[in-house]
């Protein structure tokens, strides 16, 4: 029987890189039904009246998985951020980004391969923003004790099962005591109680940037509350090649949204250049969570030879031109295809 999972192709560049993922999932052999559901500015041009339909929000409730294309936000005005509204109101609470050298994509290191788990509900991201006067605003931090322990006993669990070795919590609690020193006491009693056979560290977020430029290999799971999450994992796509070779995941208790992490470009949107790797690489991640959230190894055979196929194609030069090559997003698709 067929998986049945919604397809939010987003705005922008995502139709194209929407379409092209598609493509690769399918020819794997996954057998996924897909049904496409609209979100941000593509949800008002096919006629709804929000950017984030609840029919949207309900097939995803429904099926307990969704592979999202990127969605437009505007800066300094105009809309809050979709993706943020999706994340909290389906209180997926952990965003996982996977960041990996990959052969035949030119970067400044070499054999990176760290994981990034950041808070997804709360923060400066909970939107809590006022006009105190004219010319005076403020944004209200929130850290809860429930939520920090949650994704705290995410980090190191998903550490153990895939048997890595250390957990290192970035923060700033030397100036925000409560927030921050709420974030780091929970994962440091989680740490504790449950986890004593995982290394563990907190290191001063500002601090762990100049290590992680200095050498990111230093470093294996990365906790961080929701902003410096957001922060770091841009950071760590450019120590191995960019955004366009980063995928991520959203994961809640009833289910996940996977996405890349890159914006939608609208400028090169409707030109066929766009590379669709990284949203691929997040269909694999979807495909590896559906193989132990559904007990089905088929999935997990899937996601491998979609990886060893764009690993192939990036290593003989079939690339887009963002990575040096040549190829618009179908062909890049279609080499991948080949490769499977």
């Amino acid at each position: 029987m067929s998986t049945k999972v919604v397809l939010i192709p987003g705005d922008g560049i995502g139709p194209e890189v929407a379409e092209a993922a598609q493509r690769v999932i399918d020819a794997s052999g996954a057998d996924i039904a897909w049904t496409v559901r609209h979100a941000g500015e593509a949800a008002l041009a096919a006629g709804e009246k929000q950017l984030l339909p609840q029919s949207t929000l309900d097939l995803i409730a429904e099926y307990g998985v969704a592979l999202k294309g990127p969605c437009t936000t505007p800066v300094g005005t105009g809309f809050r951020s979709v993706n943020v509204l999706l994340r909290k109101t389906l209180d997926l609470y952990a965003a996982v980004r996977p960041i990996r050298t990959m052969a035949g994509v030119h970067s400044r290191y070499e054999n990176v391969d760290l994981v990034i788990v950041r808070e997804n509900t709360e923060g400066l991201y909970a939107g809590i923003e006022n006009e105190i006067t004219k010319g005076v605003t403020t944004s209200i931090k929130v850290a809860t004790e429930g939520a920090s322990r949650r994704i705290a006993d995410y980090a190191f669990r998903y550490c153990r099962e895939r048997g890595r070795k250390k957990v290192s919590v970035f923060h700033k609690a030397n100036i925000m005591k409560l927030t921050d020193g709420l974030f780091i006491r929970c994962a440091r009693e989680v740490h504790d109680a449950h986890y004593q056979d995982i290394a563990y560290e907190e290191v001063i977020v500002d601090a762990a940037c100049m290590k992680m430029v200095q050498d990111p290999t230093k470093f294996d799971v990365i906790l961080a509350e929701n902003l410096y999450g957001d922060i770091i994992s841009d950071l760590c796509a450019g120590l191995v090649g960019g955004l366009g070779v980063t995928p991520g995941a959203n994961i809640g208790e009833k289910g996940a949204v996977f996405e890349a992490v890159h914006g939608s470009a609208p400028d090169i949107a409707g030109k066929g250049v766009a590379n669709p790797l990284a949203l691929v690489m997040s269909g694999v991640m979807m495909l590896n969570w559906l193989s132990v959230r559904r007990s089905e190894p088929r999935f997990a055979e899937c996601a491998t030879r979609i990886r060893r196929a764009y690993d192939r194609a990036l290593t003989e030069g079939a690339t887009t031109r963002d990575l040096g090559g040549k190829l618009g997003t179908m062909e890049f698709a279609d080499a991948r295809v080949a490769r499977l």
